[in-house]
């Protein structure tokens, strides 16, 4: 069911979360708006200094401490289930000294004085949001609590000193007196910022919420249909629009062969041409769904000379696999330490294998829309998912000719992103939407089908990675080379290798932690047809399943067992010699196997390990073999962030993380055939079933060592953990996904 908007705020109209303007209706009467304010007083003034101040010092562009007691909170990264909302609450509260129950959390608008991470960046992606901004919001909690403070000392007539705070509440404990925070915004509104050298942040100690399963804040409205996403929104009115896009990139459309008699069809308002698409736009979007399918339209073939990405019409994944496969030439080095060539020369041992992964579609739940509606003023708003604000709000200028100051970027909750929602030429529905909505005059609802994005989606990347290795007399290793046929996400975007490497391309492959004295990593740069995007763990997703299925094979052709080999090459490293021997605690004890489980099931165990996104992970996968497929049994997984913030929202992500890196090893693939996804759906684009998800068991370790990522680094060790695992099992060796393109036999 669409949710109307109001036609003056362009907020949902039952919802109380508006746009802060001074003296609106929208803003309780008292409150302490460090929101959109005018700039009257001392601390809204903060707004017109963004560029002036450092991050997170502007508190009135982020909260609003009303009356009641409850606190609206612009969170300046996005919501799409991985709980940011409530882990900015806690981290905000925490130094604000008020409950995260009492916050009201929304995405904050594009704008400078939102980039709060330490790299300068305002992206929700590569887990970056809580480990990059926690200093920071937990200095803009406390800047807050400081106001508040000063506020209560004029209005109680006593220093500063002599005042401290329960949660939302002021109090002067020698009298006895307390204020709530609410009876205090309207005075803290005119206070001055305090120094930031003033502030004096928690000692960890005393935290009440940081480090607790607060529960979340998004969990009640998500469970009783009242979230609201993009698909869910309408304004007064509205069109609808569906597409249907070229069969291959860089087609563009021809002759519409029936275009009077879809024009002639129920509800259909209009027919329209669009870079490499056709649209309809109509009074339901049915309606207009039902319209664009019965167009019949001459794709015309692109030039030569087109500057579009063109999709040949023969090409096949399976042969760019077998191009990749064969591409000549050293690579360009990411990594060279010690003489690899001159170890490898001498070896007594050397080893070979080649490994590869297939694409893999975002296929997250909710399809990609926009609202684009264009105000009587000439000015533009939009409502898009997206993970980057200030990203789209300047592509959006640069497409419409518009200064940024006209064009309103609303950015709803997510259903699901994973690095779908970036800026992706040919992949994005909002350039439409605007096109539509500027021809027709009305605001228009743009919605692709789920064929239309599974046809667009941009895909995780290809690679063919070659690996050689020397083993030393004792059958240890002490060279390793791999060299990746790929072309990195960021390079796909760009169109081109960059003068420097893409890290994304080789990520899990570069930087591991064991002590093998001679390594060379590389990369053979080859430019593809396929639109490619970010997915979730990005080149560790794929890198780590070569580099730890491989280091098994190193151990096995040495005589080592694989989890004795990991604590050997990780000698002098506490942090992950401990946090592998959690993982094999957590298990219960490592066992390589095979062995018969309860069941009279024959089953052996994986281990793998890695180090994405600043966080550490080690993971033992327990598996049999079904009628002739994988089955995972159990998934333990130890991670080490160095810190948390909320350990329920750690354990969930890495709950998340594992069915997804499941879902990748066993079943998902994208498959191009004449240069076309053979999948435009879920029926041949199968997701793990609930019938083959592991249980997961999972132990998070503080080690204390700077904060990394959660959302991302449970998945990469999962995939190589259940390979080695098969490979035990099956005496067949793993080195390439999906496994479902294995046939195994039942061990005996």
């Amino acid at each position: 069911m669409s949710t109307p908007i109001d036609s003056a705020l362009g907020e949902p109209i039952n919802l109380s979360r508006r746009r802060f303007l001074v003296a609106s209706a929208g803003t309780a009467v008292g409150a302490l708006v460090l929101g959109f304010g005018v700039p009257l007083g001392s601390a809204r003034m903060q707004a017109i200094a963004a560029e002036r101040q450092a991050a997170g010092t502007q508190v009135s562009a982020f909260l609003e401490i009303r009356p009641d007691n409850t606190i609206r909170l612009l969170c300046p990264f996005i919501e799409g289930g991985q709980g940011t909302y409530t882990a900015m609450a806690q981290i905000v509260g925490e130094e604000l000294d008020a409950d995260p129950s009492t916050f009201v959390v929304d995405s904050a608008p594009p704008g400078e004085a939102y980039v709060v991470m330490e790299n300068g960046l305002r992206i929700t992606g590569g887990s970056m949001s809580v480990r990059m901004s926690y200093p920071t919001m937990r200095r803009l909690g406390a800047l807050a609590r400081a106001m508040l403070l000063q506020a209560a000392s004029a209005r109680l007539n006593v220093p500063v000193s002599e005042l401290t705070t329960e949660p939302s509440h002021v109090l002067h404990v020698a009298s006895g007196r307390s204020l709530s925070y609410g009876e205090l915004a309207g005075l803290a509104l005119d206070l001055a910022v305090p120094a930031i050298d003033s502030i004096t942040l928690r000692d960890p100690s005393q935290f009440r919420w940081i480090g607790k399963p607060v529960r979340r804040l998004d969990s009640y409205d998500k469970s009783t249909g009242k979230a609201l996403y993009t698909i869910d929104l309408q304004v007064d009115g509205m069109l609808h629009a569906a597409v249907q896009h070229a069969p291959r990139l860089g087609m563009t459309v021809g002759e519409l062969r029936n275009e009077a008699q879809v024009k002639a069809m129920k509800g259909v308002h209009s027919v329209h041409r669009l870079p490499g698409a056709v649209a309809v736009v109509a009074e339901r979007w049915w309606h207009a769904k039902r319209a664009v399918e019965a167009i019949q339209v001459q794709w015309q073939e692109p030039s030569s000379d087109s500057p579009l990405r063109i999709m040949p019409a023969d090409f096949s994944s399976v042969a760019f696999r077998e191009r990749l496969a064969n591409e000549p030439g050293p690579g360009r080095d990411a990594e060279v330490e010690g003489d690899f060539a001159g170890t490898l020369a001498k070896a007594k041992t050397p080893v070979e294998a080649t490994y590869h992964n297939q694409y893999v579609n975002h296929a997250q739940l909710e399809p990609p829309s926009a609202l684009a509606r264009f105000n009587p003023d000439g000015g533009l708003e939009i409502w898009l998912p997206n993970q980057a604000q200030d990203f789209f709000l300047a592509d959006i200028a640069k497409r419409t000719g518009l200064d940024p100051s006209r064009i309103t970027l609303h950015t709803p909750l997510l259903g699901g992103f994973f690095g779908r929602h970036f800026l992706y030429d040919t992949a994005n529905p909002y350039p439409q939407a605007i096109e539509l909505a500027k021809a027709v005059g009305r605001p228009i609802k743009l919605i692709w089908s789920r064929e239309e994005e599974f046809l667009r989606d941009p895909l995780r990347p290809m690679a063919v990675v070659k690996f050689r290795a020397a083993l030393d007399a004792n059958g240890l290793p002490v060279a390793i080379e791999a060299v990746s046929a790929t072309e990195g996400p960021t390079e796909g975007l760009a169109g081109k290798q960059g003068e420097k490497l893409d890290p994304s391309a080789l990520e899990g492959l570069t930087d591991k932690a064991y002590a093998i004295a001679h390594r060379r990593i590389a990369q053979i740069y080859v430019k593809g047809p396929v639109m490619l995007g970010y997915w979730r763990s990005v080149g560790n997703s794929l890198n780590d399943f070569f580099y730890e299925a491989f280091l098994d094979e190193l151990a096995d052709k040495g005589g080592h067992d694989p989890y004795e080999l990991r604590l050997h090459l990780l000698q002098g490293n506490a942090r992950l010699t401990h946090l592998l021997q959690s993982v094999a605690e957590l298990s219960g004890g490592w066992k390589r196997g095979p062995f018969t489980a309860e069941d009279g099931s024959r089953r052996a165990r994986g281990v793998a390990m890695a180090s994405p996104f600043g966080t550490e992970t080690a993971v033992v996968a327990e598996v049999s073999i079904e009628n002739g497929q994988v089955k995972v049994h159990d998934i333990w997984q130890a991670i080490d962030p160095g810190s948390i913030v909320n350990p329920a929202i750690v354990e969930a992500q890495v709950n998340g993380a594992v069915a997804l890196g499941l879902s990748q090893a066993l079943v998902e693939e994208a498959v191009y055939v004449d240069g076309k996804p053979r999948a435009r759906n879920y029926d041949l684009y199968p997701i793990l079933p609930p019938a083959r998800m592991a249980r997961v068991h999972v132990k998070v370790i503080e080690s204390g060592a700077k904060m990394g990522g959660i959302g991302e680094p449970p998945l990469p060790a999962v995939a190589p953990a259940v390979a080695n695992a098969v490979s035990r099992l099956t005496g067949q060796r793993i080195r390439s996904m999906p496994f479902s393109s294995y046939t195994f036999s039942q061990p005996t």
